[in-house]
């Protein structure tokens, strides 16, 4: 795991030497430039932390290089501003700019170190609001009493004190992501970022860009593999990425090296990978849709998921645990799951898995007015969630024009609407791939794997169709 990167921008030698001295010492990866043109090159070849950055240098000044980071990409990191006669009007164009804050020279090196050090944490933690806003943060450990948990605590337990990549594989909200955050979070790189990459929520034109960063003269935009310096890269549902990114994903991971999009040169990474899938990668290598390399360099260490259905006795353990987050999040009032609804619930098949439940159990705690939960609540609510396709009676207040229960998160309901709207066409099209394939404007080799992803057998649907 990398040391944080400083760079340090300034046109007096004597002050470079020191100040890179100095936080090698501490343990820093420093780089060094003495004007605007090498600040740009340095930021090309790495990524830093921190950028010590003078305002007064021949040519291009601090202020207008700060200026010009902004407005092209944002600013490589926190950038802490270096001046031996600053005025209050260059602070506060620069604090405009987005400087995070000024050491004045002669520089004191103990206000240095504080100061570098508070950037990098006020960086943590800007990465961090960013990235778990709403999310639902990873309980202490994994939930779960059952023989299937335990064993996959135990794993858990071993991998967390590696280094090395991890497949996570399980049917679709398993809870993959959570153990991904558990794992980075008990890994040697918990102090670096998390970064997750969903390839199915970006539209195909712009994973590459989003993946890998780009580069275009002095303009740089960071990829999402090197916001993960020093942290880990989580792929979420690898199998959506198609065969040219998969190659250039494995090109990556081999050479530990990534390019950016219309660069020239490699960059060095420093990322631990956490791939996590529902769909069978290898027969998907079997098939030819999965790069065979990628598939091995990501499953270094496979790790599977029990569905909820394979572990009903934690069910009542679960409920307790999602009632009483939702009543501190969304201070809903608690509410209790008696025998009998355990019992139900301990029952149910869980399409959805965890994700079900979680919606299951806050549509409980806010519909519900008793301290205990009824039997016929249960059921109701069941009903509600049950299909994957809301049923054609559902009220169209809920629903929506197009079938979609807009009470779901966005990727659910996008979900539903897909399975919908396909289902509908592929019955139009008389239970034909290849008509249906035309009719969407899809490739029929990614419209076959959508239709898996979303359950829909097009055999199944042609035989109705001829019957």
């Amino acid at each position: 795991m990398a040391n944080p990167h400083v760079l340090v921008v300034d046109d007096e030698p004597d002050i470079r030497a020191t100040v890179k001295e100095i936080l090698e010492d501490e343990g820093y990866s420093v780089s060094v430039a003495e004007s605007a043109a090498a600040a740009r090159e340095a930021r090309r070849q790495q990524r830093p932390d921190v950028v010590l950055l003078d305002i007064w240098m021949p040519g291009v000044d601090g202020i207008s290089l700060l200026r010009e980071w902004g407005e092209r990409g944002g600013l490589p990191g926190p950038v802490i501003m270096m001046s031996g006669h600053g005025t209050i009007e260059t602070a506060v164009e620069a604090t405009r700019l987005g400087a995070w804050d000024f050491v004045e020279k002669p520089i004191s090196l103990a206000k240095l170190l504080l100061t570098i050090e508070r950037a990098l944490e006020a960086g943590r933690l800007r990465r961090e609001n960013e990235g778990l806003k709403s999310r639902l943060p990873a309980p202490a450990e994994p939930i779960g009493s059952s023989v299937a948990m335990q064993s996959l605590r135990a794993q858990l337990d071993k991998l967390a004190t590696h280094d090395t990549g991890v497949l996570i594989q399980g049917e679709a909200g398993t809870g993959k992501e959570m153990l991904a955050r558990w794992l980075h979070e008990r890994s040697a790189r918990r102090s670096g970022p998390f970064v997750t990459v969903a390839p199915g929520s970006i539209t195909s034109e712009h994973v590459a860009k989003a993946l890998f960063g780009t580069e275009d003269g002095g303009s740089v935009e960071y990829g999402l593999i090197e916001q993960a310096k020093g942290g880990t890269l989580f792929l979420d549902e690898v199998a959506e990425l198609d065969q040219e990114l998969q190659q250039r994903l494995s090109s990556v991971l081999d050479r530990r090296a990534v390019l950016r999009c219309g660069g020239s040169e490699a960059i060095a990474t420093d990322v631990r990978v956490i791939a996590a899938t529902a769909q069978d990668l290898e027969a998907l290598v079997r098939e030819g849709r999965f790069r065979e390399e990628l598939y091995y360099q990501l499953k270094v260490v496979p790790l599977a998921v029990p569905p909820l259905r394979e572990r009903a006795e934690d069910i009542p353990e679960l409920l307790r645990y999602h009632a009483d987050f939702f009543a501190a999040r969304d201070k809903l009032p608690y509410r209790n799951f008696p025998v009998a609804a355990q019992n139900r619930l301990r029952h149910y098949a869980w399409p959805g898995n965890l994700r079900e439940l979680r919606n299951l159990v806050q549509r409980l705690l806010i519909l519900g007015s008793s301290p205990d939960v009824a039997l016929d609540e249960v059921e109701n609510a069941l009903g509600s969630l049950g299909p994957t396709v809301p049923a054609p009676e559902a009220p169209r207040a809920e629903r929506g024009d197009f079938g979609v229960d807009f009470s779901l998160p966005l990727r659910e309901a996008r979900e539903q609407f897909e399975r919908a709207y396909l289902l509908h066409q592929l019955a139009a099209a008389g239970g034909s791939v290849g008509k249906l394939a035309k009719a969407v404007g899809m490739e029929r080799t990614h419209l076959y794997r959508k239709l898996k992803d979303l359950g829909v057998d097009a055999k199944a649907t042609a035989r109705d169709e001829a019957s």
